[in-house]
């Protein structure tokens, strides 16, 4: 690779959420040394975050199609950690009936989102969720009730009475031209909505900082993250939206071995979820050609 200019879109490295419950289960090894500690499905969407917490001897239990209710099933002693994504109060109820220990890593602006629902539901409106069916963070919430309805997309809008009250809001990470789309198709049909976009501030300015990259002149986006975070999805599908020729996404060095890049303008973004280190060794990558040797401690250093 020769000659290419380099845009570090910021911000980089991992949100505030993610920090803390990397540093939740952290903390929870070095206080319990010698206990088994499992953590209920992925602490973030990063699979070498995953692996940096295997070297400290903590396991993750992460099945596909099981809900976090049903993961419980897996663990019969010791301690659990729930995830970032927030989990279902049952699940809750259940750690404690079998005599888990408990420490919870939920980002507080899920748990907010979580608040805002139940209290919607106890004053008896309709809550319409946009999110994504099977996420964890959507699990928690549109699980809570059978009038929170999931909306993916415009055709899941349901027909209900107009008298209705309906309540809107949504999952985290979303993108935020998709949340305002399908927010004016609900409001089209039920005016009388009340709406609440609960897009985290550091999925929004990741977002807005890719949009920002219309007109630019940029060749190619490099997205780094793992390919299961909806983060990394949602930044790779602005980046084509601001018309950038080439999106690429990739989780490490080795993903880029057949990209042969010369003379252009890489725009450089990654998902909340994803390790500075991680993006450090791409950018090293991208702009010198060779590669730096890797240290799985360093990712959650």
């Amino acid at each position: 690779m020769k000659n290419n200019t380099i845009i570090e879109v910021m911000p980089q490295g991992f949100c505030g959420g993610v920090m803390k419950a990397i540093q939740i289960a952290r903390q929870v090894r070095t206080d319990h040394p010698n206990e088994k500690i499992t953590i209920l499905g992925n602490l973030v969407h990063n699979r070498y975050v995953k692996l940096a917490l295997e070297h400290l001897r903590i396991e993750t239990i992460e099945r596909p199609g099981l809900t976090r209710l049903e993961l419980l099933d897996q663990i019969d002693s010791g301690i659990v950690i729930f995830t970032a994504h927030g989990v279902h109060p049952d699940v809750y109820a259940k750690a404690e009936a079998k005599g888990l220990t408990v420490f919870d890593a939920s980002c507080r602006f899920v748990v907010q989102t979580q608040k805002i629902v139940q209290k919607k539901l106890d004053e008896g409106a309709v809550v319409f969720y946009i999110g994504k069916n099977h996420h964890p963070e959507a699990e928690s919430i549109y699980t809570l009730s059978e009038r929170v309805f999931l909306i993916e997309k415009e055709e899941d809008i349901p027909v209900l009475n107009k008298e209705t009250s309906v309540f809107v809001t949504n999952q985290t990470t979303m993108s935020t031209l998709d949340i305002d789309h399908l927010f004016k198709a609900i409001e089209k049909k039920y005016p009388d909505a009340e709406f609440n976009n609960e897009v985290c501030g550091a999925t929004r300015v990741r977002q807005e900082a890719v949009l920002a990259l219309k007109d630019k002149q940029i060749d190619v986006l490099l997205v780094v993250g793992d390919p299961t975070s909806n983060n990394t999805e949602q930044l790779a599908a602005i980046g084509r939206m601001a018309g950038i020729p080439a999106v690429v996404k990739a989780e490490t060095v080795n993903d880029l071995k057949d990209c042969d890049w010369n003379e252009k303008r890489i725009a450089i973004t990654s998902g909340a979820s994803t390790p500075k280190y991680l993006t450090s060794q791409i950018i090293d990558y991208v702009k010198t050609g060779r590669t730096a040797p890797f240290s799985i401690e360093d990712v959650i250093s």
